[in-house]
């Protein structure tokens, strides 16, 4: 009698195994691996390939980084280029070829007064970096040490950066309420939330026992991203110019998400047409690569050799990349485009809201869309908005609108103080016919999410 042959054993798929070997082998502290558990293997523009032959959009962009969307045939070929030169690839912060490329095409972007009278530091690999950059700068420069920043702000993880973004850390800030539109601290909302901000800031400067020292710096995100996607109002933006100019405060823009066409002009700061003392740049600059550098007015380049250093601030790889990168955006006025395209989105979210009560607010500028998620029947509302009660958010709501997402080939993000903004970051290479599918497969997960019966019990309680 012929012995019987043993089943096959069912394997797992591959990719299914490197997740599970990620989840043993990196630290609990990892963050978008958790709620995107795809396995990225292949990417093109707008679309990524997972491991298991599925296909997303990418509404992620590297939390802002691909301006160009993945492998973009410019940044390609730049790259190629340098590696086939025979070029080095590693040299600190001396001059070469490709540095001073990618020095004149960023410094030909940048908003004309500024860029005349403007030092630039290398910084890298990461903004963080350039953030604690610019708080030796002007704190070099001022003889002070105290810095301004506010609610909702997000510029990084090191101890200054943490610090400004409303952690706890020793160093010393003083965090401002930032105006925002639907969330307003002061129950106003509109420029009139915002003129009340600005008034409360002039107040705690100018009252000798406010307890505020006199600050060397303050620093503002014009859209802040990681908050919620709270786009500051230009005439709130012209009144921080005013007020630590008269004051002799440096103001530093944080321009490491918003900068490089993303909110509809190259800087955001152009929106409302000041010029800073001190720009953060990072993510789209280096085309994908690591890089970040702060710019500044000559004036206040009085720190000494050394004061500020990095092994990898001469990536000339990621140098190469990002003057590809700003050439294009610039040459094909994705900036533009940007904001025609996010105009049309904004409109297409709008619309959506009105069939859906959990929609609360769809808000941002150019490429940088947010849409925060409320539970309409839970009450009392937590703030008076500009256009009535604001109800409480929701972040579960969020979480499972984010997963259905997932479910339909679309990568989104979360953020805000509770996490309850859906966040979207297309490319500035985004179709019309990819704009359209985005807003699809949004409403329809939004539709799929308000159904779940697990969102009410995956909620926690909101901050």
């Amino acid at each position: 009698m012929a012995a019987t042959e043993p089943a096959p054993v069912e394997l797992p798929p591959a990719h299914e195994g490197i997740l599970r070997r990620q989840a043993l082998r990196e630290s609990a502290a990892r963050t978008y691996a958790r709620s995107l558990p795809i396995v990225p293997v292949r990417a093109r523009g707008m679309t990524i390939e997972g491991a298991d032959g599925r296909r997303y959009l990418d509404c992620l962009s590297g939390a802002g980084t691909l301006a160009l969307g993945h492998n973009h045939p410019v940044v390609l070929e730049a790259v190629r280029k340098v590696i086939d030169s025979g070029a080095p690839l590693h040299v600190l912060d001396l001059a070469t070829p490709v540095k001073d490329a990618f020095t004149t095409e960023l410094f030909s972007t940048l908003p004309r007064e500024f860029a005349d009278n403007a030092r630039i530091q290398f910084c890298g690999p990461a903004g963080t970096d350039a953030v604690e950059a610019a708080f030796k700068l002007v704190r070099a420069a001022t003889g002070r040490s105290e810095l301004l920043a506010f609610t909702g702000a997000y510029h990084g993880m090191t101890a200054g950066a943490l610090a400004a973004s409303g952690g706890a850390t020793d160093v010393r800030v003083t965090r401002l309420p930032f105006p925002h539109r639907y969330r307003c601290p002061f129950g106003a909302g509109g420029e009139r939330g915002a003129d009340i901000a600005a008034r409360w800031t002039e107040y705690l400067l100018d009252d000798p026992k406010s307890g505020v020292p006199e600050p060397a710096a303050m620093i503002l995100e014009p859209v802040q991203g990681e908050g919620g996607v709270n786009p500051a109002p230009d005439s709130w933006m012209r009144r921080m110019r005013e007020i630590t100019r008269e004051r002799s405060i440096a103001l530093i823009a944080d321009e490491v998400q918003t900068g490089v066409g993303r909110t509809g002009t190259f800087w955001a700061v152009e929106h409302s047409g000041i010029v800073p003392d001190v720009m953060v740049l990072s993510k789209a600059i280096g085309g994908s690569l690591p890089l970040a550098v702060i710019v500044y007015r000559s004036e206040l380049d009085l720190w000494q050799p050394g004061a500020h250093a990095g092994t990898f601030r001469g990536n000339q790889l990621a140098m190469a990349a990002g003057a590809a990168t700003l050439a294009y955006v610039r040459e094909n006025r994705l900036a533009e485009r940007a904001g025609t395209l996010g105009a049309r989105m904004l409109a297409a979210l709008q619309a959506l809201s009105a069939d859906h009560p959990s929609i609360g607010d769809v808000r941002g500028r150019g490429l940088m869309i947010g849409l925060e998620l409320v539970d309409p029947e839970a009450g009392p509302p937590t703030v008076t908005a500009e256009n009535g009660s604001a109800p409480p958010p929701d972040p579960a709501l969020a979480t499972a609108v984010q997963q259905e997402c997932l479910r339909r080939g679309l990568i989104v993000e979360l953020g805000g103080r509770h996490g309850a903004v859906v966040r979207l970051l297309p490319p500035l290479t985004l179709t019309d016919e990819q704009a359209t599918a985005v807003v699809d497969r949004l409403a329809d997960a939004l539709r799929a999410a308000e159904r779940s019966p697990y969102r009410r019990a995956a909620a926690g309680p909101t901050r």
